[in-house]
C-alpha cells in the first residue's frame, strides 16, 4: 500500500521541492497551501504523515497542529523558518514529531519522514498486540500475557487456577462447559483430586467478578449441564 503525506506549505516552490522528493521515494503526495484547508484535509482524509508549515494563511500551524493531533494519531513534522528555541517547544507540546528549520536539506526530511513512519508502525503494531492480549467483556478486563486482571477499573488478585480458569471461560464465550470438561482442562486428566474443586473455584470467580454473587452476570450455572460465560 502506498504512504500517503499531506504537506501544508503556502511556498509553492518549496511545497513542490518537498513533493518532488517524496514521489522519488514512492510516496503518494498532497499538497495544499493554507491551515484551513490543511485541517480539512488532514480531519477527512487518511494521510500517514502530515507536514506543516507553520506561518500559513487562515489558520498558523501551531493551532493546525493541535487540532489534527486531537483528532488523528498520524507523525506530525514541523518545516518552518521560525528558528527559536520557544517555537519548537511550543511546536512539541502541541504535538508535533520532529522540527526541521528552513532552508533543510530534502533527502534529510524524507530520512526523517521515514524514520518516524517506522517509529508509529511499530507502535501500532505493540498496541494491536496488547489489545489481542486483552480480554475486554463488561467492566472485566483479562491480561493474557501479564496475567492480571481488572474489574471496574479495579485490579483484583487471582490465584493462578483461578485465573487458568476465567481465562479459558472468557476466551470461550457464550459456551456451556461441564464441571468434568473444566477439571480436564484446567486441572488436567491426571491431576488428583475431586471434580467439587470446580464448583469451589467458580464460586471465588463469582466473588471477585460480580457485583452479586449470588445473581451471576458473567458466569452462569446451567443446571444439569455446567457453566457458561455470558456475554
Amino acid at each position: 500500500m502506498t504512504t500517503r503525506i499531506l504537506i501544508i506549505e503556502d511556498e509553492t516552490t518549496i511545497a513542490q521541492l518537498e513533493r518532488d522528493y517524496f514521489e522519488l521515494n514512492s510516496f503518494s503526495v498532497d499538497l495544499c497551501h493554507s491551515g484551513t484547508e490543511g485541517l480539512e484535509l488532514a480531519l477527512h482524509s487518511d494521510y500517514d504523515l502530515v507536514i506543516i508549515d507553520l506561518q500559513l494563511p487562515g489558520m498558523n500551524g501551531f493551532d493546525l497542529c493541535s487540532q489534527i493531533r486531537q483528532a488523528k494519531e498520524v507523525p506530525i513534522l514541523i518545516v518552518s523558518a521560525k528558528k527559536e528555541e520557544i517555537d519548537k517547544i511550543r511546536a512539541f507540546n502541541l504535538g508535533a514529531d520532529d522540527y526541521i528549520t528552513k532552508p533543510f536539506s530534502p533527502s534529510e526530511l524524507v530520512a526523517r519522514a521515514k524514520a518516524h513512519l517506522t517509529r508509529y508502525e511499530r507502535l501500532l503494531a505493540r498496541q494491536q498486540h496488547a489489545q489481542k492480549s486483552e480480554i475486554q467483556i463488561r467492566g472485566l478486563v483479562i491480561d493474557q500475557t501479564a496475567r492480571r486482571v481488572h474489574v471496574r477499573n479495579q485490579e483484583v488478585i487471582f490465584t493462578t487456577r483461578e485465573f487458568n480458569l476465567l481465562k479459558f471461560l472468557a476466551s470461550h464465550p457464550n459456551r456451556v462447559f461441564s464441571k468434568n470438561e473444566l477439571f480436564e482442562r484446567i486441572w488436567g486428566m491426571d491431576s488428583s483430586g475431586d471434580i467439587a474443586t470446580v464448583t469451589v473455584h467458580v464460586r471465588k470467580l463469582r466473588e471477585k467478578i460480580e457485583i452479586d454473587p449470588s445473581n451471576p452476570q458473567y458466569i452462569e450455572t446451567v443446571w444439569g449441564a455446567g457453566y457458561r460465560f455470558t456475554v
